[in-house]
């Protein structure tokens, strides 16, 4: 019967549970992050770096949308989980269909509202004279594909919790090919520029979405009704807190981007740099850095379920397993990507195209400073995931929204002033080694809880 299709989730070996989730999801986030990759480097190669800037400028709009689609599909991720675990078929039917009627409104809204606002969004987020025609040939098209963009990442965390991790990965992979495929196409043999670039990332999202349209009737844990699609308040209560914390760190991002950009430009234009390298090179160690924080998201988001379901059905010991288990994974990845950005900067940063010495000169600093405290981001990632999958919404948002944005935001503020240009990379350092040491008492309060509900347990038993 569809209620007990995941009790295996509770009784499997955590290692195996881990890897057969973690590693799809892991590919699938390693995808989602090479659409924008690809396009930079096709870009870098084809445009210039003055495209790549302006590519850095448009990514906002699709974090905007990406926060609004993690927290649909993150939170009903965790609440199917959840319900799996309790065997609560009622409310888990209802969290998916009342999800995909949330993700096609907003996806819709959030693409007319970019469109019309088209002009005053690029010059928030950072656009200069030199690169605003690259910027606005690729808005347009971005900004028309997000109801596709939003329905299939929603759809992709869904997907992982009815127990389809592969599936899951398929359609991001299938989607990215296409893009892959189309990228240098467009650019170099039809030469559309920035628009072929931006269309080949459009109809690669339009690939996933349709795929995940036709997983959505066949799922496996649960048989979705017509009255599955209408919106009920203690649903949306128990699914959108629980995907709150990955809105507000997306979202985060965004205002965050919005600040160092206009820093960027403002320092740098005082500077030997001049505003269009450091706003280039920032927006290029963000991706590659987002390479990295695939793997960890992947990791994270791939246990969910597995945690959602042993937490749902009270087995707490067998949940702090997981987490230890998940944090040994996390920080052999930070360990890796630390020393592959570490040592090799320039190599790195030519993928996305040669440019000149005081360009290379800018980024290499970039690369080594951000990538300095790796391990403890990824750990941070990890546990803010984990903390929402077991229902603890409040305590993961804090978590997040503390180092992506309340120190954040005044450390990008107050170091350039003191440090130049390079002072917004530096932020980055501090404001990890604080949110390591907010982990560590969050997971071990949380633990603690375990232990005394479980006593309470045993008492009454």
């Amino acid at each position: 019967m569809a209620e007990h299709v995941n009790d295996y989730l509770g009784r499997e070996r955590i290692g195996k549970l881990l890897l057969k989730f973690s590693i799809p999801c892991i590919l699938s986030m390693l995808v989602s992050s090479l659409y924008n990759i690809v396009d930079q480097i096709f870009i870098g190669h084809g445009v210039g770096f003055l495209g790549n800037g302006a590519t850095n400028v448009v990514y906002p709009i699709t974090v905007v949308s990406l926060a609004v689609a993690l927290m649909i599909g993150d939170g009903t991720a965790a609440y199917l989980s959840i319900c799996q675990g309790r065997q609560d078929t009622e409310n888990a039917h209802r969290s998916v269909g009342n999800a995909v009627t949330l993700m096609i409104a907003s996806g819709v809204v959030l693409a007319a509202a970019f469109l019309l606002l088209r002009d005053p969004i690029l010059h928030l987020f950072g656009a200069t004279p030199n690169n605003i025609d690259y910027a606005r040939q690729y808005y347009d098209i971005i900004a028309a594909g997000i109801p596709f963009f939003v329905f299939g990442v929603s759809m992709g965390s869904i997907i992982r919790a009815d127990g389809s991790p592969k599936y899951s990965m398929a359609i991001t992979v299938v989607g990215c090919i296409v893009n892959v495929i189309l990228d240098p196409i467009a650019i170099f043999v039809l030469h559309w520029g920035m628009r072929g670039a931006a269309l080949a990332t459009v109809i690669g999202q339009i690939v996933t979405a349709v795929m995940a349209l036709g997983y959505m009737f066949r799922m496996k844990s649960v048989k979705l009704r017509a009255n599955s699609f209408a919106l009920k308040k203690s649903v949306l209560g128990g699914v959108l807190p629980l995907g709150l914390s990955s809105f507000l760190t997306q979202l985060s991002i965004v205002v965050i981007m919005v600040v160092i950009n206009n820093i960027l430009i403002t320092f740098g234009a005082s500077s030997k740099y001049g505003a269009d390298i450091p706003l280039t090179a920032v927006g290029i160690v963000s991706k590659a850095n987002s390479l990295a924080i695939a793997f960890v998201v992947g990791i994270g988001a791939g246990s969910q379920p597995v945690v959602g379901y042993n937490y749902g059905a009270g087995q707490y010991d067998r949940v702090k397993k997981i987490y230890y288990t998940m944090i040994k994974a996390e920080c052999v990845v930070g360990l890796v990507g630390t020393i592959l950005f570490e040592v090799f900067p320039l190599q790195v940063s030519g993928l996305f195209g040669t440019q000149d010495a005081l360009y290379n000169e800018f980024i290499v600093q970039c690369f080594r400073i951000h990538m300095a405290t790796l391990i403890l981001c990824c750990c941070i990632k990890a546990s803010s995931i984990f903390l929402q999958a077991i229902g603890r919404p409040v305590m993961s948002t804090v978590l997040s929204t503390t180092r992506d944005f309340i120190l954040s935001i005044p450390l990008q503020l107050i170091l350039p002033r003191f440090l130049g240009v390079i002072g917004t990379i530096w932020a980055i350092p501090i404001i990890d080694t604080v949110g390591i040491i907010m982990t560590f008492f969050m997971i071990r309060k949380v633990f603690r809880d375990f232990d005394r509900d479980q006593a309470k347990r045993l008492a009454n038993s």
